[in-house]
């Protein structure tokens, strides 16, 4: 059995959803540290996984990137954000890797990773968000362009390639190659090169037809399905007596000034049929006006609610998303920044709900986008298949053992089976 050393950014939406995965690890016989948010770390030990937090001074930066004014201006301050936390990474995992087999690391832990490459070590990388890998199937990350296959289509990605993607490009290599040539690793060409062929193995944590169907995959990616995870936590009292439909709002879990979303909602919904749940996490509930038939809280477990819930409006995160989508369960998108743009146009792309800009978020306008998400139940529940096709948790863990010496997980019978 092999020893494996996990690192996460600090953010409980890069944690959630490889915890099936690490849990299935330990049930196959590995032992698993995991270093990541320390909030987190009570709730991986009782999990039986051993857990440390990172750098304090890492968790300490948060991302600003709400204060920009534009999304290219806030795409610009979210790789500066990650770049920044690299030099401290780097020195984490070192500081780490006594005794350690393999490494499986955050795909936005981009010192960690360099830290993970010049190890000399089994290493895979997990991606949470739609990977920026460039393909001739599919647009070009960062505006949430609908995918087009004709002329116009082709000059439309080129400008927006040159316009937005080589700018970033510039300003992650520019830094992260130095830190790549202390460290004596070559040097990345681009985007496509930091996300695909870096780590002999990328978790790709999504499947299709949700993430656009490619005949261009790098061999070293494998899409595995969303992990779907809650800390323990009983549902809310109220809800085995709930009689009207169940509409679940939330906000993001790393604060984005996206409190207008869960304010709207209630204001959208408040004399509808719906009973809502609102789950605000980064956002004070105190702000919010009230209503009737409403349940505000930071947090509530999201498993219980989505089996009843008739749609999920959320600020198009990929965690919560794929979660809604899991279950089976329609999504009105609204991408307020980061990777939410590319997120909210494949829900709408897989018609599996509704996609409504931050920027026109209006009560009437959300009233609308909730029932025409409602109208592609069909589609939700299609998505729900494909990813309970892709075999979660045994292919991902599957997978990672493929990359360790055949000593440290040959000669046994697997815990559970699934799709690669």
């Amino acid at each position: 059995m092999a020893r494996v050393l996990v690192y996460t950014s600090p953010e409980r939406g890069h944690l959630y959803l490889l915890v099936p995965t690490l849990v299935e690890l330990r049930a196959r016989g590995h032992d698993v540290r995991v270093l990541t948010m320390s909030g987190a770390v009570e709730t991986l030990r009782e999990l039986g996984l051993e857990a440390d937090p990172v750098d304090p001074q890492i968790e300490a930066v948060k991302i600003d990137d709400w204060r920009a004014r534009t999304p290219i201006g806030a795409q610009r301050r979210e790789v500066k954000f990650f770049v920044s936390r690299a030099p401290r990474e780097i020195a984490d995992v070192r500081a780490a890797l006594d005794g350690v087999d393999a490494l499986l690391v955050d795909a936005t832990a981009w010192g960690a990773q360099i830290a993970a490459e010049s190890a000399g070590l089994p290493w895979a990388m997990f991606g949470h968000f739609p990977l920026p890998i460039p393909s001739r199937d599919a647009p070009p990350y960062g505006l949430g362009l609908r995918p087009r296959a004709d002329r116009l289509g082709r000059l439309r990605d080129e400008a927006a390639r040159r316009a937005i993607l080589r700018p970033l490009e510039r300003i992650v290599l520019s830094q992260l190659n130095a830190l790549r040539a202390e460290h004596g690793l070559r040097a990345l060409s681009g985007a496509g090169d930091l996300f695909a062929n870096t780590a002999p193995l990328v978790l790709y944590y999504t499947a299709e037809p949700f993430e656009y169907p490619r005949r261009d995959w790098p061999a070293c990616v494998r899409l595995v399905g969303p992990g779907v995870w809650d800390p323990p936590a009983a549902a809310p009292p109220w809800l085995a007596e709930l009689e009207r439909p169940l509409i679940l709002v939330t906000c993001s879990s790393e604060f984005q000034d996206d409190g207008r979303l869960a304010a709207t909602a209630l204001r959208a919904l408040a004399e509808s049929r719906y009973e809502l749940a609102v789950t605000t996490a980064a956002v004070d509930p105190a702000a919010l006006p009230s209503a009737p038939h409403a349940h505000v809280e930071r947090f509530l477990p999201h498993r219980p609610l989505l089996e009843r819930a008739a749609c999920v409006v959320c600020h198009a995160g990929m965690g919560i998303t794929q979660k809604a989508l899991a279950a089976g369960v329609p999504v009105c998108a609204v991408p307020f920044g980061r990777d939410q743009f590319e997120v909210a146009r494949r829900v709408v792309v897989a018609e599996a709900g509704s996609m409504l800009p931050a920027t026109k978020l209006r009560p009437d306008r959300l009233q609308a986008g909730v029932e025409e998400a409602i109208g592609r139940a069909a589609g939700a529940r299609r998505i729900a298949r494909a990813f309970a096709d892709a075999g979660g948790p045994a292919a991902a863990a599957e997978a990672f053992e493929e990359l360790l010496p055949r000593g440290d997980h040959a000669n046994r019978e697997p815990v559970s089976g699934g799709a690669r």
